[in-house]
């Protein structure tokens, strides 16, 4: 049976020879419609007539969020470039197009170059789960074709391998626990063990880190990386270029300023900032939004964005998350629910629970031993850390623009998450001494 897929070549002579090999002879695929353009192209592959696209480097608006459309619409996508052009190459792979093949090439080869990506993407139609897809858009009530395999996200990108860089997502339900606090705390105390640390605000209602740390809003950040890796262009020296520099080992990627910018942040483009971040650093911590819900197709019938999508896209490439819970009785409930529906909605993502904010005045008798009871009668887990609420400090903090562990370095809150850096990049604790490992229980 002949495979039908599309065609969107820009140039006119390439595309009708091409064509016309295939009416001719029987090479395993069919035309079944020529696209003028990509939105053309993006509209004829909804209608599940296709089951590949054979399209040119140089049209217009092609980008990752283009081809995971396409690759939700279960359309394998084979690029062509113009012989030895090599940097659309580069791109075409960053992007993550299953194959890339000179205009010049025989028909046969193209021919075979479709069928072999449509297989390619068949043959992941059993793991859907793994895709870098999944959480981009919203399931379409009409439905849709299998999502991308693995393969045509991080995985292709035509680079070195992806670095060993470790990812820490920091989480937190609603209601302002405290996660950028620990966030940013946290990546300063990695990076003063003299681990090489990335710190990113992908906060897509409230980023704050880069005002923390004394940055101008308008400086460009996340967003940035994020065009930039939708459009194939991203890659280490770039992501480098976008970071600002806050000296010993610690960099900092900063959000959106409006948290109307949010479509800008697509979960595609997020993952492959986030594997060019484990090539530039050794530790990065991540700042989560707070919101996990997926509830786009209850008021779309089409395929919609994800506002939350890059929230869940850093939890589900996160290798270590930190759910943050703030110690006060409403905060402790809210943490509890939340933690529910984390584990729910990402359940490979396995949180560690770290509890912000311990006074006595909200508690009452010993707070360390109250609240650690409690976290652990509730949600199964162990608190990892126990963060004392230090206001006079981190007043101080945010109000020059510095970091906790240089304007209080005697902090208990300091000294609480520096024992916790020490704990997760495994080096021993400063100080007392501390168990070693993170006790956990039976859920």
């Amino acid at each position: 049976m002949s495979l039908p897929i599309l065609t969107a070549v820009t140039d006119s002579e390439v595309e009708a020879g091409l064509v016309s090999a295939f009416d001719r002879r029987d090479l395993g695929v069919t035309v079944v419609r020529r696209c003028v353009d990509l939105p053309d192209l993006l509209a004829a592959a909804t209608t599940g007539a296709a089951r590949a696209a054979l399209l040119s480097a140089d049209l217009r608006r092609l980008d990752r969020d283009a081809l995971t459309r396409l690759a939700m619409a279960g359309i394998a996508v084979v690029g062509l470039i113009a012989p030895g052009d090599e940097d659309a190459d580069r791109r075409l792979r960053q992007l993550g197009v299953a194959a890339v093949i000179p205009a010049d090439a025989t028909a046969e080869v193209v021919a075979g170059a479709v069928v072999e990506a449509s297989r390619a993407l068949a043959s992941h139609a059993a793991a859907p789960a793994a895709w870098p897809a999944a959480s981009s858009y919203s399931e379409p009530m009409l439905g849709f074709g299998q999502l991308a395999p693995a393969g045509t996200g991080t995985d292709g990108l035509g680079l070195a391998e992806a670095g060993d860089g470790r990812v820490i997502a920091v989480w937190g339900p609603a209601g302002a626990p405290g996660r950028t606090t620990i966030a940013l705390c946290l990546a300063a105390e990695i990076a003063a063990l003299g681990a090489s640390t990335l710190l990113v605000d992908a906060d897509s209602y409230g980023g704050a880190i880069g005002q923390l740390v004394g940055l101008l809003e308008e400086a460009p950040g996340l967003a940035a990386a994020a065009r930039s890796a939708n459009q194939g262009l991203l890659d280490v020296p770039r992501l480098a270029v976008l970071c600002r520099d806050l000296g010993e080992g610690l960099r900092v990627l900063p959000g959106i300023s409006r948290p109307s910018r949010w479509p800008e942040l697509r979960p595609a483009s997020i993952e492959t900032v986030l594997s060019m971040s484990r090539r530039l650093a050794s530790y990065v911590v991540v700042d989560c939004g707070f919101c996990l819900e997926t509830d786009e197709e209850l008021s779309f019938d089409t395929a919609a964005p994800r506002r939350n999508g890059a929230t869940l896209a850093v939890l589900e490439a996160a290798d270590i998350v930190l759910a943050v819970a703030s110690a006060e009785p409403v905060g402790l409930v809210r943490f509890v629910r939340g933690l529910a529906d984390l584990r729910e909605t990402v359940p490979a993502a396995d949180p560690l629970v770290v509890v912000n904010r311990l006074r006595a005045s909200v508690v009452g008798g010993d707070p360390s031993r109250e609240v650690g009871r409690a976290i652990l009668r509730h949600t199964g887990t162990e608190p990892v850390a126990l963060v004392p609420y230090d206001l006079a400090g981190l007043d101080a903090a945010q109000v020059a623009g510095q970091l906790l562990r240089d304007i209080a370095p005697t902090s208990p809150a300091r000294l609480a998450i520096r024992d916790l850096a020490a704990r997760l990049a495994g080096r021993p604790a400063v100080g007392r001494r501390r168990r070693s490992g993170f006790r956990r229980q039976p859920r």
